[in-house]
């Protein structure tokens, strides 16, 4: 049989005309699963308030802690807040005041943390790169000492260093005799670096930070650098902030291991606070 070729080609377009410019098919709907986060949660650290004590609205708190039963503060005194000195000393759990100690010469200096450490203290200032040792009986100031950190932030020790922050998410092991660098721990929080460190608190092996411009206090294996715990004072600032609304971010964390109490308060609060939680 002959094949008309013309014909049979006619026939074939027409074909592939037919179902090429048939209806389009419908599109399946594509599932695309959601991408699980596998990262692990910080655990949160809740706390409950157990007593409230007066603060002095004009103490820009820097440090905190306890020593032989005593609650001390340290200050430090911004340009723009000329009621503010830099002093340290004993504070009057009734009135809030601070029984001074030292002061620092505020057109010099500004004072940061503190920490008792072989019967003296040591005492940071923010950015003249010096630190200041006081008798830890009669608080006479007996010297000084300089570090390379660009800035002094907050102070601690665990009994046998001294743990300095500067700003950074570093925090700097010195030895308290000769002040060299004995180690520096970065800390992470699952492994993105904590920035913003500043007053410091050593408490039952852990390392609890205050975040500078935040109401975070932090929980840090010293091991490590690693965040283990995280503390949201918020509540506690908006409370103070009631009650006197130049108050600012929270900066201070004090433990008493023989009552093993804790205290909290921030920079111009009116209120310190004991709190409660899993040590």
């Amino acid at each position: 049989m002959r094949i008309n070729i013309k014909k049979f080609f006619l026939i074939t377009c027409i074909g592939i005309s037919f179902f090429s410019c048939g209806p389009d098919k419908p599109k399946e709907n594509i599932i695309v699963p959601p991408v699980k986060d596998n990262t692990p949660k910080i655990p949160e650290i809740k706390f409950t308030v157990d007593s409230q004590y007066p603060h002095d609205i004009n103490s820009f708190t820097e440090g905190f802690l306890f020593h032989e039963g005593k609650l001390f503060e340290s200050t430090g005194s911004p340009d723009n807040l000329p009621q503010t000195k830099s002093v340290f000393g004993s504070v009057d759990l009734k009135t809030g005041r601070i029984d001074v100690k030292a002061e620092l010469d505020r057109n010099t200096y500004f004072g940061e943390g503190i920490v008792f450490l072989n019967g003296k203290v040591f005492q940071l200032t923010y950015k003249n790169q010096t630190g200041f040792i006081y008798d830890g009986k009669t608080y006479k100031n007996i010297g000084k000492f300089n570090y390379t950190n660009r800035e002094g932030w907050g102070l601690t020790t665990d009994g046998k260093h001294l743990i300095m922050s500067d700003g950074t998410s570093y925090l700097t092991f010195m030895d308290p005799t000769n002040f060299s660098v004995l180690k520096t721990l970065d800390v992470a929080e699952n492994g993105r670096v904590q920035e913003h460190l500043n007053e410091l608190e050593y408490i039952r092996g852990f390392i609890y930070a205050n975040i500078w411009t935040t109401n975070n206090v932090v929980k840090i294996d010293p091991s490590t650098g690693d965040i283990v715990g995280k503390m949201d004072l918020s509540a506690l600032l908006y409370e103070s902030k009631i009650r006197n609304p130049d108050a600012l971010e929270t900066n201070g964390i004090a433990y008493d291991s023989v009552s093993n109490k804790v205290l909290v308060t921030g920079k111009l609060w009116p209120t310190i606070y004991e709190i409660k939680f899993p040590l």
